[in-house]
């Protein structure tokens, strides 16, 4: 069996609204969500730190998003790479685009494309930069 790599994202302060909006928009189960406080670590961890997410887990399909909170507040916004989900369907691709760019900002509107029925790409609210598309070339 070939390993299978999981994107793992890194926050300021906003994990754990990401990925339940991220189950929100992928028709997910709840992520799963460990705290700061909850930890082996959390109890040599400081006070304003203890809400934060140590480490979350998303199922989206046959794949996984992990994420966490920087809880040194060091993480630098994202740039030179992008999440890509593809779907099936133009509608089921333009209506996960929608739901991301809520509160984002649209770098590359959703439309068609030489390659594909549907593409868009988008920085969502949490600064996550993803490229949304369609699979199926033919598919109108």
């Amino acid at each position: 069996m070939q390993p299978t790599p999981i994107p793992y994202l890194f926050f300021r302060g906003d994990c754990a609204a990401a990925l339940t909006h991220y189950a929100d928009v992928f028709d997910a189960e709840a992520p799963e969500i460990l705290t700061v406080a909850a930890s082996p670590a959390g109890a040599m961890m400081p006070a304003e730190v203890q809400h934060l997410v140590m480490h979350g887990a998303l199922k989206v399909g046959e794949g996984w998003i992990y994420g966490a909170d920087d809880v040194m507040g060091e993480t630098a916004a994202m740039a030179g790479s992008s999440l890509a989900i593809s779907f099936p369907t133009v509608d089921k691709a333009r209506a996960v685009f929608d739901g991301l760019a809520e509160g984002g900002t649209v770098r590359m509107p959703f439309k068609a494309e030489f390659f594909t029925p549907g593409m868009g790409a988008l920085t969502d609210r949490f600064g996550i930069r993803w490229m949304v598309l369609t699979d199926d070339p033919k598919e109108t």
